[in-house]
């Protein structure tokens, strides 16, 4: 200090002055005023959204199903079967609480799901065994994402794509819509649900000279559940709004389920106790969503879908296609 400097009088300071200094030592004090491990009170962060892994697993009553194993006892018939392919889309996924308020799960952004559509892919063939000529390596038994934090005891989804992202251009569109397996060639809409099974002894269509048009007989190897939109009209390729007589989406509601804990089981037994896999009375192998295909009723029972309409019944609570178990 130089003859001519002052001591400096903090009284004479005004008060303003002397906030930052204060509010730094209060903070200190409490522990919040940086990054350091202090021994001060902290404050919980807040509440951060919910991790969430829905699964889904493919079995024939109590047994697992895959490509390469036989399936015994299917269909009406009881016969034994080989899975070619096992795939469908799952979009609209939420989670319900027990006020019945839901929220929908974002999801992660991944090969197999697309966050702004909202769709998931569920592939559960691996393309070995019957399944090679059609499917791939690559698999995929779950969608993940995010809910806000909270407690909620039930699940909502809807099989099949929404109409917004169903009819594109299945070679320009991003995963996973982009699989050419499940392009729908009608108004290039696609394949919700596509289940192929080869049944021993192959599929026997008998000849029906008095149908219309007239049946000749055949075979075919395998019995086919593609399901998709019919009666749609609008071309998308030139722009056109693409609108469908039968949406043929699935709306699913479970009431009581515990997404931390349980899983989906895709019962191809349940799903197909009603249908005879050797016997074909017209219209394409299987059913391929077509209102006049004689095998066609029984499926969309079970599916809780209205054959004329294409809309769920009551909301799909008495479907058979899916049960829950623990994971």
């Amino acid at each position: 200090m130089n003859a001519h400097s002052k001591p400096r009088d903090l009284s004479l300071r005004p008060l303003a002055a002397l906030v930052p200094t204060l509010l730094a030592l209060t903070l200190s004090a409490c522990g919040g005023g940086g990054g350091g491990s202090g021994g001060g009170d902290t404050h919980p962060p807040p509440s951060a959204d919910r991790q969430v892994s829905l699964e889904f697993s493919a079995q024939a009553g109590q047994t697992p199903v895959g490509c390469g194993t036989p399936i015994a006892a299917l269909g009406s018939g009881a016969v034994q079967a080989e899975l070619n392919d096992l795939r469908f889309y799952v979009s609209e996924l939420a989670l319900v609480k027990a006020d019945g308020t839901a929220e929908t799960v974002q999801l992660a952004a991944n090969e197999w799901q697309l966050p702004e559509s909202g769709v998931a892919l569920i592939d559960l063939e691996d393309g070995t065994g019957a399944c090679a000529d059609r499917g791939t390596a690559a698999t995929n038994a779950a969608i993940t994402g995010t809910v806000p934090a909270g407690n909620y005891t039930g699940l909502r989804m809807t099989l099949g794509v929404p109409s917004s992202h169903n009819h594109t251009d299945t070679a320009a569109a991003p995963a996973p819509l982009d699989i050419q397996a499940m392009a729908w060639s009608w108004q290039a809409g696609r394949k919700f649900v596509k289940i192929e099974v080869a049944p021993v002894g192959g599929v026997y269509r008998p000849a029906n000279p008095d149908a219309t048009p007239p049946i000749t007989e055949g075979q075919s190897p395998r019995w086919n559940l593609h399901l998709g939109s019919t009666g749609c009209t609008g071309n998308p390729v030139s722009g056109e709004t693409v609108s469908c007589a039968a949406p043929n989406r699935v709306v699913l509601h479970f009431d009581n389920f515990n997404v931390d804990t349980q899983r989906l089981v895709l019962d191809l037994q349940t799903l197909l106790l009603s249908s005879n896999l050797s016997i074909d009375l017209g219209g394409p192998y299987g059913c391929m969503s077509g209102k006049t295909d004689p095998e066609c009723p029984a499926v969309f029972e079970t599916m809780a879908l209205d054959m004329e309409s294409g809309l769920t019944v009551d909301r799909g609570r008495n479907q058979r296609i899916f049960r829950i178990e623990a994971r």
